[in-house]
């Protein structure tokens, strides 16, 4: 990527560094950050710490010891993530919300391809990066997305149980005592929290059927005051309402609802969500206001009745997506489809993060070394959205999301 920024980007660069280094509360890390976050931001093609010094280094024999500064300042340097990626969410929410409102915060996960075993949290798991079982770890993350833009907040590492019950394992990756297992939907809720402590704009939570599918989170995600869009599974059960949120019937499945409602004239119609590179990207769509099924002993009368949107692709023999969604009984369907829409370029964000800023290229294997390397990859990324956002007017909306990575910091 080139550095190609002008005097009032050298400024802001300049005053967000020093926004940073006042977490780090240190000169040496301060030095340390800066030519670690620059190092992610230009050429080369990986982006670990020993590539990043050489290139850093007129003089071969100072390779070694930048090398070894640069270790120490991921794997070894006590600064606070958390702290730094506020402040790096503050500065890019800041520019985002000049131009337009927050609409949604999309929780999803990503794998990090690895040989071995040592790795903090690795092991054989299914990741959607691959499509398959692969070797890898996974980190969940929270997004923050406008009408244009996603930008990553936060990144948790999940820590299968096969590392946080061994002794061992966490002595040799030095996680600390405090962490200790947790679901992906639960990592999600911590990730939620702390965008609500830090005071992010708040929007829809969006999630595919990996939280969705919890009655937990989808109703952690309501307790703290949020709506929610998220994907469930065919044969998630639900009782149908009528006009004063009475059920009628009895419980049914969301696909076996779906295909009565398919046998209705007019029940599902076309719906376009947005233009893609060739074509509108449209699908038939039907939704309805229900109450999600739980036999778990509590009252249904005490449940919120919500929609159910309900996607039938185009070549599809029936229907084939679901969601839940939260926003008020009056909505109508375009805008349901549209905001759950939101989460298409969550994987795009991923791609750009570990193509271009080198997300997965950490080659250590300690908890804090992934934590930090991620925190500093997501201070990168922070600033370059906020420099094209700064750079794109409002007229140029259109164009900004084609090209993540189109402007260097």
């Amino acid at each position: 990527m080139d550095f190609t920024i002008d005097a009032d980007g050298q400024r802001r660069l300049s005053d967000y560094f020093d926004r940073i280094g006042r977490v780090l509360n240190n000169k040496k890390r301060r030095a340390s950050f800066a030519t670690y976050a620059f190092g992610l931001l230009g050429d080369g093609e990986r982006k670990s710490a020993e590539p990043i010094a050489a290139r850093a280094c007129g003089d071969p024999d100072t390779i070694d010891p930048l090398h070894q500064r640069l270790l120490h300042f991921l794997s070894e340097s006590e600064w606070s993530d958390r702290g730094v990626r506020r402040e790096a969410a503050r500065h890019v929410v800041s520019a985002l919300t000049e131009r337009e409102p927050v609409q949604a915060w999309i929780v999803d996960d990503t794998g990090f391809l690895k040989q071995g075993t040592h790795s903090v949290g690795v092991q054989r798991q299914y990741t959607g990066s691959a499509g398959k079982i692969a070797n890898c770890q996974i980190g969940v993350s929270l997004t923050i997305a406008t009408a244009t833009e996603h930008v990553p907040a936060d990144y948790a590492l999940y820590l299968p149980k096969s590392w946080a019950k061994s002794r061992a394992r966490r002595r040799e990756a030095r996680v600390p005592k405090e962490v200790g297992f947790k679901t992906k939907p639960q990592l999600a809720l911590d990730l939620i929290d702390h965008a609500l402590d830090d005071g992010l704009p708040p929007g829809i939570v969006l999630a595919d059927t990996a939280y969705g599918n919890s009655s937990e989170f989808r109703d952690q995600v309501r307790q703290r005051g949020l709506d929610y869009g998220v994907a469930v599974e065919a044969t998630t059960k639900v009782w149908v309402t009528d006009q004063l949120q009475r059920r009628r019937g009895e419980a049914l499945s969301v696909r076996q609802l779906a295909l009565l409602i398919a046998n209705q004239r007019r029940g599902f119609r076309r719906t376009t969500w947005r233009e893609g590179t060739k074509n509108k990207l449209s699908a038939r769509f039907a939704a309805r206001r229900v109450l999600p099924f739980h036999d778990d002993g509590w009252d249904p009368t005490q449940r919120e009745v919500i929609w159910l949107l309900m996607e039938w692709e185009d070549g599809e023999p029936q229907p084939t997506k679901y969601y839940f969604v939260t926003l008020p009984p009056d909505t109508p369907r375009k805008q349901l489809v549209r905001r759950i829409k939101q989460r298409w370029r969550t994987e795009r964000v991923y791609e750009d993060m570990k193509g271009e800023l080198g997300l997965d290229h950490f080659e250590g294997r300690s908890f804090p070394g992934w934590h930090h390397h991620v925190s500093v990859a997501l201070c990168c990324f922070a600033f370059i959205v906020a420099e094209r956002v700064r750079r794109f007017p409002p007229s140029a909306r259109g164009q900004a999301p084609g090209d993540t990575l189109a402007l260097a910091a």
